[in-house]
């Protein structure tokens, strides 16, 4: 069966049905993994977005139970080149096509994805559906045209109730705006006990749970559609140890007097080289973001310039001058992509445990 993928440029491409029809307008991007595209389907960063993936197959180890980044995925629409109908793998207990049926994703193969990413990357992320028909086109362009962008994400993704994961090490309370399944397994995996909390959760509210630091996770979005979350850490800042990853990155800069901006076509996959200007050591790393903080913001505040992208020079990391606080963009618990980075996490423990030490001295 036909289907097609429409831009509101008026341009659209022609492919093949997979998944469910479940059509919803959202901003198209694409990711450059080779592999981990369960992780990517379930992946709550991806919320409103239709994905394009530019590795030809997908599907080809099925889907298994163990590789999810949530329960529930977000992603509005899931673009390939070819969709693999019969995996062949050891864990597999599903297929990519049930699995889009079952969540309410709709699909598209057989479709040009080198053209499709071209564009994005000539004129950046814009709106798009999937139809089974062209008949009323021009009426779903203006309504791609009149729709604006989400502003909702976090909201939409984050837990709504706080709930604990008891360990037995450092009480970390993470601040949950769509986190990774893998940021709790790599806090897990170091005793930490853990409080998942929403978005919204206040100051007071989170040091009154006595924490020994705070994990601000990623998340769906821009930074900015959240000013209650950026007006929390700036109360929270110097208080407690405090590690950001991805939108928590993002919001730490802004808590601190930073700024940041949309890219063009944002940073997706999992062969991203970042460049650590402390060591000069370079991670290869996952990234899944359209906001970068502004490196040119950071000279009126006290956060310092720690981790660059060495593709286009953009932000990566920083650390405050005078707190135990530091973020980084890239996904340091990988899921999917290269582990280089999850030392980061071993970094946090480190603050916390120096934290208690000067504490008690």
């Amino acid at each position: 069966m036909k289907r097609y993928l429409i831009l509101e440029d008026g341009s659209y491409y022609e492919g093949e049905a997979f998944g469910s029809d479940n059509f919803r307008i959202g901003e198209i991007v694409f990711n450059t993994s080779m592999t981990g595209y369960q992780e990517t389907l379930s992946d709550l960063s991806y919320c409103g977005q239709i994905v394009v993936m530019t590795y030809p197959l997908i599907g080809n180890y099925g889907i298994n139970r163990d590789d999810f980044e949530s329960l529930n995925p977000a992603i509005f629409g899931f673009i390939v080149k070819e969709a693999c109908k019969e995996p062949n793998n050891f864990r597999s207990v599903n297929n990519l096509d049930s699995f889009l049926k079952s969540k309410g994703i709709a699909g598209i193969e057989k479709i040009d994805t080198r053209a499709i990413t071209k564009k994005i990357r000539e004129i950046g992320t814009i709106k798009a559906i999937m139809s089974d028909s062209l008949k009323d086109k021009d009426n779903i362009i203006k309504k791609l045209k009149n729709s604006p962008y989400a502003n909702n994400q976090v909201k939409t993704v984050s837990t709504q109730k706080a709930y604990p994961i008891p360990n037995g090490g450092k009480k970390v309370v993470l601040i949950d705006y769509g986190a990774k399944l893998g940021i709790i397994r790599e806090l897990s995996k170091r005793n930490c006990n853990l409080i998942v909390v929403p978005y919204n959760t206040s100051a007071d509210e989170i040091l009154n749970l006595n924490p020994d630091g705070i994990m601000l996770s990623n998340g769906p979005g821009n930074p900015k559609d959240i000013p209650e979350s950026i007006e929390t850490i700036k109360k929270l800042i110097g208080k407690l140890p405090i590690f950001g990853i991805c939108l928590g990155h993002q919001i730490i800069s802004l808590a601190c007097g930073a700024d940041t901006i949309k890219l063009k076509f944002g940073h997706r996959g999992g062969n991203h080289p970042v460049k650590d200007l402390e060591t000069n050591k370079v991670n290869i790393t996952s990234q899944n973001h359209s906001y970068a903080v502004k490196i040119e913001s950071l000279s009126k505040t006290n956060l310092i310039l720690t981790h660059i992208s060495l593709n286009d020079k953009s932000c990566e990391g920083i650390k405050h001058k005078k707190y135990p606080v530091f973020s980084v963009q890239y996904h340091p618990e990988s899921n999917p992509g290269p582990e280089d980075s999850k030392y980061l996490f071993d970094n946090f423990i480190n603050l916390m445990n120096n934290n208690k030490r000067t504490k008690n001295a």
